[in-house]
């Protein structure tokens, strides 16, 4: 999937913040899938981890991902759909 793609595929929005290699991992897969994604950063105590808190039901750490409106969950989830051969068609739309 190229940059040029991006108009179609899904929403993505992911929570992080600084020094998090979760973080730096998530965002560095979904810029090689040419990704447009709509970062919030949520450092500890803040309205936008609150928002994550809330909207994930209930995770409290970083990053929170969602694809189209849809929780995925972390890096870990986002990196186990990549191997199943999933990510792809969710980041489609």
């Amino acid at each position: 999937m190229g940059a040029a793609n991006s108009a179609l595929m899904a929403n993505v929005e992911i929570y992080t913040q600084n020094f998090c290699p979760y973080c730096e991992r998530a965002m560095a897969l979904l810029a090689k899938k040419g990704v447009a994604v709509k970062e919030h950063h949520a450092p500890n105590g803040s309205a936008a981890r609150q928002e994550a808190h809330a909207r994930s039901g209930g995770r409290t750490s970083v990053p929170q991902i969602f694809i189209g409106g849809q929780h995925i969950g972390g890096c870990d989830d986002m990196m186990a759909l990549e191997r199943a051969g999933k990510l792809d068609a969710l980041l489609a739309g």
